[in-house]
């Protein structure tokens, strides 16, 4: 057998079948940083539709997760496709830098006795510390962004512009000082935001407590039941805080509820008719029900409360309702959001009510009976009190309920009330009639918002909808200071709050939040400083990343930014967060949301559905998948996964990922080793004078481009990375490059035939590295250097390629998508005989193809043609009126250069086709 080998047109390319990612795509970030390729994009995108993606600031704190790689890879995916679609697309990486988290870190490490000027030194250090873990930790995914200038909460221009952000929506009116049940937590030491508050199950002593009746009003409670009583009478609560009644101040009854008075061997008690039954046999009593009314009959009526020496009268509330309990809930203002508002409602002033709970956790110490004890310890004994007063009816020790926990030290979190600032939800300002309160106005900008998905918007919808005013205020040191200065005696706002304002964002610009220490009032008020005191409260660190749009979008960065933003893109934790409270800061500053859509991804999971979790130990890192598969591997897995739900990996998920992955790469290999003595320039020929097949390659590349670019619009990443997977190992590797082999390699190296091919393999190859950047970037720019040859060129500067369409697409569409069909049983029957030993190659197969009208016309257009598609060594199509398929081994001899079993192979083991190829003029292809 000779060896022709040398005649082939035998590919080459320093293109490499190894990625060996994890080595060389740390190169390729230097290299990026070194050429300044973000930069330098800027330039190139000058003057084109402006794109701006406003990154949700990571908190500064700790080293990236898999969540966080996951938020940033998409981020990435998202900016580069946009500027592929012909957008100036811009992105400018932020942190979130003040707040507890970083504060517990300092207290943690140094102690909790630190001068607030040693605490906020300390937390800055540590912030930027931090965000130069991150900051490496981002880049080496492969996110491209302005990392030399990113946007910091703490830098001191965005700190005072937060302060004059502040007093812009104090003159709006939407701010206000005033005692209201917070969010607060015993760690924290400070009120928290609702996107603070996790929920988890707790244990806590459910308790049926009895309040009698206070004597003075025993007609009230004959007539409304419309019965004499002539036995101790007792309204009986149900709570799981047992904790909260030694601040009861009130009962509450639903005003059209049904309430009942039983008779039992305890006395007469006042239930809910709907909980009667369950009430009694909670309580191990048999009941005689004397008398009926509604809830409003009740209303006014006064009980004693437990075991201190005051009232509990009832009260009108519409919350309270029959799920659970009595249809009875007692009432302590301090430390429930109705409970307060129900008794302010019926007059209860401020000093009024009763806050026996101080911040840490303790009752203060001249609480009778309980003092000084934490609420925790007292939750028994308080069960201890109500037993000895002869009032306790029930109690589970053990009763299990969805708990509000702080999201930080995951400890239980009480509603207190406190004197705090607020953003009025309801609150009309503007003194028009027409105008809309902040929650119409956020409601109205929702229903003007994008959402990805479309059920983002429902949710943010629903917490908009249902949230209470914003606690503004925190009692910390670590953050924005709210520079107020207080009346003492009245409490009151200075009267030129907004000129102080001005000066103190004057000083912190210079010398940031650390400046406010040092302002003393008699600086800024000289002789009224005695009337006034500084305001010692800090801003909800979400008011931080809240007013980006106004301190970054708007100032810092504004060159380099749009308003409002193009879209914003978190976690679906968001809606309740970020997303959340920048609306609602946008909507007090502008009447709008800042953003134009917003993108929501779901949370990281392992294969049995769990959040990922360090005590758990199923967490996955992203730099291990980094330092051992590659970046690529985890942004490839990130765009396969539908971001609308959960995302779940494992390690035999990355595996198929790593499959994937070398299938991809191989097919860009076998493209770039064909084209690799190919110049477009002195090449190119008309694509009408194309070879056919190469034709529908192109109008195919086509479909395939206009797709995914469609895909990419409507940021469905998972359909982009299944429709490249496809295209490039059934399209391409499985149909048109395994067809394509023949002519390739055996084809003379200048001829049409071959040029033809190596025409439609160069399209297609700019049209796929160019569609596989936004997600597979290293590789992409890998390719690119190759392709190209240009060391300074980057991918990322080019958008979608014009792709040659030709005249005849439609058609070349229908025909070809035909003919693949009919190939398949051929392709089938050929497997057959593969595994009787009938055949090795295909090439050793002849075969006879009986078809009808259209599907005839098709194969026989492709004359001799015809046995290259579906690489035979002869085929045949004859007209019938029934469709068959018949495949016998060839018979003849084996061609040693193109391997085609003909009978013209001669003594040097050349067939014709190749002794023309290689002496004579060459074979002439038209259609495959």
């Amino acid at each position: 057998m000779a060896d022709y080998k040398d005649t082939l047109n035998l590919p080459e390319t320093p293109f490499p079948m190894r990625g060996d990612l994890a080595k060389r795509e740390p190169q390729w970030v230097k290299q990026w940083q070194e050429k300044g390729v973000y930069r330098r994009l800027r330039q190139i995108a000058k003057g084109r539709p402006t794109f701006v993606l406003h990154d949700g600031p990571p908190y500064a704190n700790g080293d990236i997760h898999i969540g966080t790689a996951v938020n940033k890879i998409l981020k990435d995916m998202v900016v580069k496709s946009r500027s592929l679609a012909g957008f100036d697309a811009r992105y400018v990486p932020g942190w979130d830098c003040h707040g507890m988290p970083i504060e517990a870190q300092i207290e943690k490490k140094y102690g909790k006795n630190l001068s607030t000027a040693e605490t906020q030194r300390l937390c800055r250090a540590f912030a930027t510390e931090q965000i130069a873990i991150q900051k490496a930790g981002f880049q080496r995914l492969g996110v491209l962004g302005e990392w030399d200038n990113p946007y910091l909460t703490m830098a001191p221009g965005n700190e005072a512009n937060e302060i004059r952000l502040l007093g812009i929506l104090l003159g709006k009116g939407y701010i206000y000082r005033g005692l209201k049940p917070v969010n607060w937590c015993f760690d924290c030491g400070s009120a928290l935001a609702e996107a603070e508050i996790e929920y988890e199950d707790r244990k806590d002593p459910a308790v049926d407590v009895a309040f009698p009746l206070f004597q003075e009003d025993l007609n009230k409670l004959e007539k409304a039941f419309g019965t004499k009583i002539q036995k101790p009478a007792f309204a009986v609560i149900w709570t799981t805080t047992p904790w909260t009644l030694p601040a009861n101040q009130a009962l509450n009854v639903h005003p059209d509820l049904t309430y009942q008075l039983v008779d039992t061997e305890k006395g007469l008690l006042v239930l809910a008719a709907e909980l009667r039954e369950a009430c009694l046999k909670r309580y191990g009593l048999e009941g005689k029900v004397i008398g009926e009314t509604k809830g409003k009959d009740l209303e006014k009526i006064r009980f004693r409360h437990p075991f201190y020496d005051r009232l509990a009268p009832v009260y009108l509330g519409e919350y309270v309702t029959t799920e659970s309990g009595t249809g009875v809930v007692h009432s302590s203002p301090a430390y429930g959001v109705e409970d307060f508002e129900s008794c302010r409602r019926y007059g209860m002033k401020d000093d009024e009510i009763l806050t026996p709970v101080m911040g840490d956790g303790k009752y203060v110490a001249s609480l009778p009976l309980f003092g000084g004890l934490s609420i925790w310890d007292a939750n028994p004994k308080v069960v201890k009190a109500i037993e000895n007063k002869g009032l306790l009816l029930a109690v589970d020790w053990k009763y299990t309920h969805s708990y509000m926990h702080c999201w930080r030290h995951k400890t239980p979190v009480i509603l207190r009330a406190t004197t705090q600032w607020f953003a009025s939800m309801d609150k009309k300002v503007g003194g028009e009639e027409r105008s809309l309160s902040l929650r119409e106005l956020a409601l109205r900008a929702i229903e003007q918002t994008q959402f990805f998905p479309a059920w983002g918007q429902a949710r943010l919808h629903g917490m908009i909808a249902n949230r209470p005013d914003w606690t503004l205020s925190r009692q910390r040191q670590w953050g924005v200071p709210m520079p107020f200065f207080l009346h003492k005696e009245t409490g009151a706002l200075h009267p030129r709050t907004q000129e102080l304002l001005e000066a103190v964002a004057q000083r912190v610009e210079k010398g940031g939040i650390e400046a406010w220490q040092g302002i003393t009032a008699e600086e800024l008020l000289g002789s009224e400083s005695v009337s006034y005191e500084k305001g010692r409260d800090t801003l909800d660190v979400w008011f931080d990343s809240g007013s980006t749009h106004f301190t970054v979008l708007r100032n810092s960065h504004r060159e380099q930014s749009t308003y409002p933003a193009d879209m914003y893109l978190e976690g679906s934790d968001q809606h309740r967060g970020w997303f959340h409270l920048a609306l609602l800061t946008g909507c007090m500053l502008d009447g709008r949301a800042p953003y134009e859509s917003l993108l929501t991804h779901g949370f990281v999971i392992d294969i049995e559905g769990r959040k990922m979790s360090k005590s758990k130990g199923n967490t996955t890192s992203p730099q291990e998948i980094s330092s051992t598969l590659g970046a690529e591997i985890l942004r490839l897995w990130v765009a396969s996964s539908d971001y609308s739900g959960e995302l779940t990996i494992s390690n035999e998920i990355l595996k198929r990922v790593v499959e994937s992955y070398r299938r991809i790469r191989n097919t860009l290999r076998f493209l770039l080793a064909n084209v690799s003595d190919f110049d477009i320039q002195k090449r190119a020929m008309p694509v009408a004078e194309m070879v056919e097949i190469d034709r529908y390659a192109l109008a195919l590349t086509r479909e395939m481009q206009d797709q995914v670019a469609a895909d990419y619009a409507r940021y469905q990443f998972h359909l982009v990375a299944q429709r490249l997977q496809s295209f490039c190992s059934e399209d391409l590797g499985a149909f048109y490059l395994d067809i394509l082999k023949d002519r390739l390699y055996t084809s003379g190296a200048e001829s049409k035939a071959r040029r033809s091919a190596q025409q439609a393999l160069y399209h297609i190859t700019h049209s796929l590295v160019r569609l596989m950047a936004p997600i597979l970037s290293f590789t992409a720019e890998e390719l690119w250097q190759v392709f190209t040859g240009k060391s300074d060129d980057s991918v990322f500067f080019h958008t979608l390629h014009e792709l040659p369409v030709p005249a005849d697409a439609p058609a070349l569409m229908a025909k070809w998508k035909r003919l693949r069909e009919l190939r398949e049983p051929v392709r089938k029957q050929i497997e057959e005989l593969r595994t009787q030993d009938k055949v090795g190659a295909s090439l050793q197969a002849e075969v006879e193809l009986r078809a009808e009208a259209q599907d005839y016309e098709w194969l026989a257009s492709l004359g001799d043609e015809l046995k290259f598609l579906l690489i035979t060594s002869a085929a045949r199509a004859h007209r019938s009126s029934e469709a068959a398929v018949e495949v016998r081994p060839s018979e003849h001899r084996k061609c040693d250069r193109c391997w085609h079993y003909t009978p013209d192979v001669d003594e040097e083991g050349l067939c014709a086709r190749c002794r023309s190829n290689l002496r004579g003029p060459g074979e002439t292809r038209r259609y495959v």
